[in-house]
């Protein structure tokens, strides 16, 4: 991931410089209820626009499906960053043809427009060649800081950096550089966190991740599944009995790569899920048969924070409980603060991803003190799971100017 080129390695005074960000942002009722995704672009727009480039900013918004829907428009959005810039930001009412031309024609060296939603074109999401190159036409440089879109190779994700100097921005360089050193070179002995609902949806995950490091931690209802497995009866805990035998084979191939894998010691359980529910912590052997299992016990804690001053590298995915209702977001709790605790000084890197994980993180108290967390969610679980992801690779494939 380290073998791509970045802000540092161009001269972009004086050019038009496309930017594809993911502004694709939470909105109801017409109002955007969370601007970390914004926030998040304003380095990679503000240097740029600083070292006197004309910057163009791409972003696609929902899943308009190659039409043009009223209030599926960045305009809004649009909006929201100039208000966090603090300066006038011009909108044009398509992303290709002559009204974006005519726009960045009047463009003076510095200043910053943002581009209608990319998906209004059907062409973007076939990563069409015709449709990236209609947009390269528009610039001079491509700059990809939208890590979260990284997974999909779509015209302005993929196609288009065959067609320009190309290099990451700073988000997507923040963002690689995290995720190399936990995984690709990372200080040893290194421990993942996997959590979650099933792990149908994770076992590429988990595949990979027993062949990459030293300790696995599997929480959540996921490790319902394992537990059941082996044999422990999980009440009425959600499960997915049929895939037991995935799960044995996961622990199998931990066993033959060399991988550790911790599964819960105890349990916190409840008669239902819900606020203020009865609930007490029991050893595996003794879950009540019509109770179900919502977060880890305090032995489990307690192992847990041992075993993770014991190590350099973390990479967390997913809660290790039902962290939305209290009290049975405890155990996410403690072992999230205990992974802060040791970043802050200095003895654990630790990166964090996934829609999940970012908010059981801010629940706890924490986002800020981890070294990185990422919102990629779907490019982050890929990955997780070792694969490819198309807007990465185009950029190794380029030669800034």
């Amino acid at each position: 991931m380290t073998d791509y080129k970045t802000l540092d390695d161009i001269d972009v005074a004086g050019k038009s410089v496309l930017v594809r960000c993911d502004l694709n942002v939470p909105m109801k009722d017409g109002v955007i209820t969370d601007t970390t995704r914004i926030d998040r672009s304003l380095l990679t727009l503000t240097e740029l626009s600083q070292k006197g480039a004309r910057v163009i900013v791409m972003s696609h918004f929902g899943r308009p499906k190659g039409t043009v829907v009223a209030d599926m428009s960045l305009r809004p959005v649009a909006g929201a960053l100039a208000q966090s810039l603090g300066r006038d930001i011009p909108f044009a009412s398509d992303c290709v043809g002559p009204v974006a031309a005519g726009l960045i024609a009047d463009m003076a060296d510095g200043a910053i427009i943002v581009l209608e939603n990319l998906r209004f074109h059907g062409e973007e999401e076939a990563n069409n060649v015709d449709f990236a190159g209609q947009l390269a036409v528009l610039g001079d440089i491509y700059v990809n800081d939208a890590f979260s879109c990284a997974h999909r190779a779509h015209a302005s994700t993929e196609a288009i950096a065959r067609l320009l100097p190309s290099v990451a921005g700073r988000l997507m360089q923040a963002e690689l550089d995290a995720l190399a050193g936990a995984l690709e070179n990372p200080a040893h002995p290194v421990a993942a966190l996997v959590g979650g609902a099933k792990i149908s949806s994770k076992m590429e995950v988990l595949g990979n991740l027993v062949e990459k490091t030293d300790l696995v931690i599997i929480g959540g209802a996921m490790a319902n599944t394992f537990l059941h497995a082996q044999g422990v009866n999980v009440g009425k805990s959600l499960c997915e009995k049929d895939m037991a035998a995935q799960a044995l084979d996961i622990l199998a191939r931990a066993a033959e790569a060399g991988c550790e894998v911790l599964l819960p010691l105890d349990a916190t359980v409840a008669e239902t899920f819900g606020e203020g529910a009865a609930n007490r912590s029991v050893p595996l052997t003794e879950i009540p048969a019509d109770w179900m299992i919502l977060d880890v016990g305090p032995a489990s804690i307690h192992e847990l924070t041992e075993r993770l001053s014991q190590c350099r590298t973390l990479v967390w995915n997913g809660p290790l409980g039902a962290f939305e209702i209290s009290p049975f977001d405890a155990g996410t709790n403690a072992v999230a603060r205990e992974a802060a605790r040791l970043t802050k000084a200095g003895k654990l890197l630790s990166v964090a991803g996934g829609g999940d994980t970012v908010a059981a993180l801010a629940n706890a108290g924490v986002t800020e003190a981890f070294s990185y967390v990422s919102t990629a969610g779907g490019a982050f679980l890929e990955w997780l799971e070792g694969k490819e992801l198309p807007g990465v690779a185009v950029l190794r494939t380029k030669t800034a100017s």
